[in-house]
């Protein structure tokens, strides 16, 4: 599968979210978005019902089908405003919006800063 980043260095292609959205057995599918409301819950206080853990495409998708805590992620609406294709190439790389999302998750990170690393001398 080919690796797909968010715009903040998470790696889509390994969501949960995005992986529930490929199942096609609809059982499984339902058990797989009963754990990311739990999941949702314990690591964001996040309340939602399985039901509404919609189908997503993954951050930078042109289909309209993302997942809603993605949709009014604020990261992604700034590198949208500066048409963006990553928040590795935005002039204000790394903000601080990016760091409180790195101490999360470190690798999304690891993967931004070697993005902005090569685009750097390119």
């Amino acid at each position: 599968m080919k690796v797909m980043l968010a715009y903040c260095g998470l790696e889509c292609s390994t969501c949960p979210i995005f992986l529930a959205t490929l199942e096609t057995d609809k059982s499984k599918q339902f058990e797989m978005r009963k754990t990311i409301a739990k999941e949702c819950m314990e690591l964001y206080n996040m309340q939602l019902q399985p039901e509404e853990i919609t189908d997503c495409d993954g951050c930078n998708s042109d289909t309209g089908r993302i997942f809603a805590g993605c949709s009014n992620c604020n990261i992604k609406k700034c590198a949208q405003a500066k048409n963006l294709k990553s928040c590795a190439c935005c002039p204000d790389f790394s903000c601080l919006k990016l760091e409180e999302m790195f101490a999360l998750d470190p690798d999304a990170k690891i993967r931004l800063v070697k993005i902005h690393n090569s685009n750097k001398f390119n």
